[in-house]
């Protein structure tokens, strides 16, 4: 009797092997499972704090017959990015506006409590970066398939997975890109207030006339309906650029006014009430949360072996980013206590001319941004809708799909201006799922057979500890921002 074959993800962009090997207890009375396209959109370097966990398409080449299968040999990258490149994209990716957002995080934490805190769910956070990395790298050997994305990870571990997990193998393909196009819309909504909040403070300056921040969400949302028709991302590279250098002039000169007449740390409380610490959680790992970026650049290394380990690309850019974050949370919490507000440029004079500019030049560059963070999304919808729709009437419905996901952006955010609690609740509910939830899933489903959980079972101790800490954060953070949020419309807050 021929020999089943493990259900298996299978791109029709690589020529690679078909799947072999001994692990096919777990597959009998499984049906073979195969994927036409395995790519899902092309990733996107922008300036947020999260980028999308997908890979971009490339062209492969012939595998070998021998049983000692290196994906990495049959990778065929157009472009390879050497260790230091790789670095500074991890950087970029990782290094967005959230930065901004870290002196309120630790206001919900405490001066002492957020120091240590910080590092401990950055340490986190790169711990299961590390874990969903080796998992691909261990399918991809498994299943003689050159790369793979976030959601191809995903889909592959509970094929390969106890027989139970099969059938789910497809749903949680749909959870991880739903949960990431949540994820980045809701970004995008977060920088639709962003922009209005600072441009409504520098324009209340000088006019008598003051408008809310939720008419300019209005203002600011019109003039973007126009720029997401853009479908060409090359045309949209001059912006990006300029975001770069505005956001980093902005936050160069930010750090300027955070360093001077620095009260004593005595000034501020080393630790506040743990019913604020959700609200530091969702804030944090909206920050902090660089797994959006691993898998593209790790695809794209001309040496992916270098990515994990130790000492290692992830490890040296995510201890440089974790450092930043907690500097600038540390001394910004220092710097204004409790008057910190949701993004540290609000803190900023307003009677101050360079502290306008320093306001403009960030929203601006957010501005640019929200088109480069949209793009995502919109891909990976209209991805999934555009075989429904007849090919004489795609064109129109892809720009009606642009302008109706642009004004839903712009209508949550109206109805939900406060940035603190929006900025919580999108890292409590999307991030702490992605990043923490599901990696810890796929190694459970991947290690279940060969290698197994270890002695006492320590992978399932521990993977269901991330789980637990995953789904506590999960809860608690969504609770507590929705509690902000009812306490502002019911005039509490």
């Amino acid at each position: 009797m021929p020999e089943e074959k493990i259900p298996t993800v299978v791109s029709s962009g690589y020529d690679s092997e078909k799947p072999q090997g001994g692990r096919n207890n777990a597959s009998i009375g499984q049906p073979k499972f195969i994927r036409s396209d395995m790519a899902d959109v092309p990733v996107q370097q922008a300036a947020g704090s999260t980028l999308p966990l997908v890979i971009t398409r490339k062209k492969g080449g012939g595998d070998s017959d021998d049983g000692n299968y290196n994906p990495f040999e049959h990778r065929k990258v157009e472009h390879p990015t050497s260790d230091l490149e790789t670095f500074v994209h991890l950087l970029k990716g990782s290094l967005g506006s959230g930065i901004l957002a870290m002196p309120m995080a630790f206001s919900h934490a405490g001066l002492w409590f957020g120091l240590v805190a910080t590092f401990a769910v950055g340490t986190l956070c790169t711990y299961c970066v590390h874990v969903l990395v080796k998992c691909a790298h261990i399918l991809c050997r498994r299943r003689k398939i050159p790369m793979m994305g976030f959601a191809d990870v995903a889909e592959q571990a509970f094929l390969d997975g106890p027989p139970a997990l099969n059938r789910w193998s497809r749903f949680i393909r749909f959870m991880v890109n739903s949960f990431l196009v949540l994820d980045l819309l809701g970004c995008c909504c977060i920088y639709l207030v962003f922009v209005a909040t600072n441009v409504e403070q520098v324009v209340s300056v000088y006019l008598e006339t003051v408008l809310s921040v939720r008419v300019w969400i209005m203002i600011v949302t019109v003039p973007l309906i126009f720029m997401c028709l853009v479908r060409n991302l090359k045309f949209l590279t001059p912006f990006s650029m300029i975001a770069n250098i505005l956001m980093f002039v902005g936050i160069v000169i930010t750090f300027i006014y955070m360093f001077t007449d620095l009260p004593a740390p005595a000034e501020r409380p080393g630790l506040v009430a743990v019913s604020e610490w959700p609200l530091f959680f969702g804030t944090v790992i909206f920050a902090l949360e660089g797994i959006g970026v691993v898998m593209s650049l790790e695809n794209d290394m001309r040496n992916p072996t270098h990515f994990i380990g130790c000492p290692s690309v992830l490890n040296f850019g995510m201890g440089l980013v974790i450092a930043l974050y907690t500097l600038v949370g540390f001394f910004g919490f220092l710097k204004y206590g409790p008057d910190t507000q949701a993004s540290i440029t609000l803190n900023l004079p307003l009677e101050d001319k360079l502290a306008q500019s320093v306001k403009l030049m960030i929203a601006i560059a957010i501005f640019f941004t929200f088109t480069l963070q949209f793009y995502v999304p919109i891909s990976i919808l209209w991805k999934g809708l555009e075989h429904k729709i007849r090919p004489e009437r795609q064109n129109i419905s892809e720009y009606g799909l642009r302008v109706a996901l642009v004004v839903l952006c712009g209508g949550i955010a109206v109805a939900l201006p406060n940035l603190g609690p929006f900025i919580s609740l999108i890292g409590a509910v999307c991030l702490s799922t992605l990043g923490m939830i599901v990696p810890a899933t796929i190694e459970l489903a991947v290690y279940h057979e060969d290698p197994g959980y270890g002695r006492f079972n320590w992978r399932l101790w521990k993977n269901s500890g991330l789980i637990l800490f995953g789904v506590v954060g999960f809860v608690a953070g969504t609770y507590v921002s929705i509690i902000e949020f009812h306490a502002e419309f019911s005039g509490g807050h």
